[in-house]
């Protein structure tokens, strides 16, 4: 029988996911970059103002005033990320406006369209709202300025420390920028570097997310539900396994026959999050449509029902050869062609993606 609008739907915004991941992993990337091109300049200015830092004299008001310098450089540095990150952002907001735009056009029978329009959404509508609504508890500007004072805080008890600890200058400054045999992994500033990731993935998963709100506000004549959709690996956190396939009202989100709580919702419930919301079509009844006249297949088109459970791994089995080979990449693909290894098997205990060299290792 062929797909409902509602699994159609589905499986676009599933698809879709995986999509948004990979142009999050080039975002992320470009951000740390621009925050690593302040690390010289920042480190110029900490080993300057520690020279003149004088043991003797040492005191916290003295150090807040010799890290002044340090100060701007990682303000400037910050405000050099927002407003970096802000047109990828506006981009990905157009684009997920026309996705879900689309996405619900082609799912829904043109016999529906013509007594209840599909209300197209823009690019300005979604990026204004993914900019005013929270994720994790802050607007984003509130966040890069909560990165800001976390990583200027980390410097300044880090120096303070070494001081009280008798380290020398060096020794500080190593610590704070750590080693070039490790490639700096081992420093203070690669925390921040990890917690920016954190941060700018999770704004975009919020701005797609809020794609699909606005979308569901704007034809909430057609939405009865909001389905939960968790992308279901051993990396899905517990808190989104446990709401996977849960129903909620489409616009508070009260739960539907279960007590699970939204919380912020797919996309934001927590860093990271890929989980996405699908909406549950109206049937034809509720939409006050007459059937009685139509095949059967396309009654079942609008049948009303919430789309049937789906795992990953299914919905991977169903792609296509080529979409296979580009989510996993050739080599992972090859391997899983031949039998070698599962789905599974790309990934550790801790759900973390193993690297092709990692994953060789563990071949028998």
């Amino acid at each position: 029988m062929p797909a409902t609008a509602s699994e159609l739907l589905q499986d676009d915004a599933i698809n879709h996911a995986h999509d948004l991941h990979r142009f999050s992993v080039g975002v992320v990337q470009r951000m740390i970059a621009v925050l690593n091109r302040a690390d010289a300049s920042l480190m110029a200015q900490l080993t300057e103002a520690l020279m003149r830092l004088e043991r003797e004299s040492f005191t916290v008001a003295r150090l807040e005033a010799v890290l002044d310098s340090v100060r701007r450089v990682n303000a400037d540095a910050y405000a050099a990320v927002l407003d970096a990150l802000q047109p990828e952002i506006k981009g990905l907001a157009r684009v997920e406006a026309a996705a879900q735009t689309s996405a619900f056009k082609g799912a829904i029978p043109s016999v529906v369209q013509i007594q209840f329009p599909v209300a197209g959404i823009s690019a300005e509508q979604v990026y204004a709202a993914a900019l005013s609504r929270p994720f994790q508890g802050r607007l984003l500007k509130d966040w890069a300025a909560n990165l800001e004072q976390s990583r200027l805080g980390m410097i300044r008890n880090t120096v303070r420390a070494g001081f009280v600890e008798g380290q020398t200058t060096a020794e500080i400054i190593q610590k704070v920028r750590g080693t070039r045999a490790l490639k700096y992994a081992d420093g203070l500033l690669n925390k921040p570097r990890h917690e920016l990731a954190a941060v700018v993935q999770t704004a975009l998963s919020h701005t797609a997310q809020t794609a699909r709100a606005v979308m569901t506000d704007a034809n909430a004549d057609l939405i009865k539900a909001t389905r939960w959709v968790s992308t279901l690996d051993t990396r899905t956190s517990p808190q989104c396994r446990i709401r996977d396939g849960l129903t909620y009202t489409p616009h508070d989100h009260k739960p539907i026959g279960h007590k699970i709580p939204w919380g912020d919702g797919p996309g934001r419930l927590h860093f990271n999050c890929r989980s996405v919301s699908v909406p549950v079509l109206k049937s034809w009844r509720e939409l006050g449509i007459h059937i009685d006249d139509m095949t059967p297949g396309t009654r079942a088109s609008m049948d009303g029902q919430v789309p049937a459970d789906l795992t990953y791994k299914e919905w991977f089995a169903k792609q296509s050869a080529a979409r296979q080979e580009e989510i996993l990449g050739p080599a992972r693909y090859a391997l899983m062609q031949k039998g070698k290894v599962s789905l599974d098997s790309f990934y550790n205990d801790r759900g973390r993606w193993l690297s092709l060299a990692e994953l060789e290792k563990r071949l028998p």
